[in-house]
């Protein structure tokens, strides 16, 4: 038996969401591909579930790590054309898949009306564990419960509607970042810059590394990933699972 090739995501849409767990999560997996979507026109929204009280490499106060990562994120998201970051303040570290995480996540989607969403998978991804923190994992799995079929539901969470006057939306494609089985690539090599410049911005996440490691590191990832789909020799890509929902 033969499968059709899986259907390409859409050339172009107008409005992107990418709802990640952490502050910085977004810059490692995406920020190459958020800063092509708004070179093209797309408006672009961060959903960061976490404030990130818990990351960070030394004695900073944990009062002030959420604060400084909310800041942190927002210089990130400008450095790749984002304006619009919005905080969820759930607890870093003990994510669970809540009712009340999918209504928050099902009330941004209806309040930003994207075509798009980027997330995490919800799968654990064996070959490299560090891409499987349970919070991404539970925001991926949340975000796609949302998704599908809170946010189009008009009967799902109906106080979204009766009390904030948000109606029901239909996401039509969602992206899934640190998937086992990525079937879609974006070549990042023009603007790799712009996705250095949003993850230096994360100093109390990278301020520890040895100079020059944090670009060597993930250029080599980026460089691995574009030969695995395809791409010829010195391109740098990031990977995603694409999943249409509409």
């Amino acid at each position: 038996m033969t499968f059709p090739p899986p259907q390409p995501p859409a050339a172009h849409v107008e409005r992107a969401l990418c709802v990640l767990a952490h502050p910085d999560d977004v810059d490692f997996g995406s920020a190459g591909t958020v800063a092509c979507w708004t070179a093209a026109g797309t408006e672009v929204t961060y959903l960061i579930v976490t404030d990130g009280d818990a990351g960070g490499f030394d004695d900073t106060p944990r009062q002030e790590m959420g604060p400084l990562r909310q800041a942190e994120q927002r210089a990130a998201a400008a450095a790749v054309g984002v304006t619009d970051v919005r905080f969820l303040g759930h607890p870093d570290g003990r994510l669970e898949l809540t009712l009340d995480l999918r209504r928050d996540i099902s009330r941004v989607i209806r309040q930003v009306r994207p075509q798009r969403v980027l997330t995490s998978s919800p799968e654990r991804f064996w070959d490299r564990i560090g891409a499987s923190h349970p919070d991404h994992m539970t925001v991926g799995e949340s975000t796609l419960r949302a998704v599908y079929p809170d946010a189009r539901n008009p009967f799902a969470f109906p106080e979204l509607l009766a009390d904030e006057g948000l109606e029901a939306w239909t996401v039509s494609e969602v992206w899934l970042g640190a998937s086992p089985r990525a079937d879609h690539c974006v070549d990042v090599t023009d603007v790799v810059d712009r996705k250095f410049a949003a993850l230096m911005n994360h100093v109390t996440q990278v301020s520890h590394l040895p100079e020059g490691q944090l670009e060597e590191f993930v250029t080599g990832w980026m460089r691995q990933t574009a030969r695995t789909h395809g791409l010829p020799d010195g391109r740098l890509a990031e990977a995603f699972h694409v999943v249409h929902t509409a």
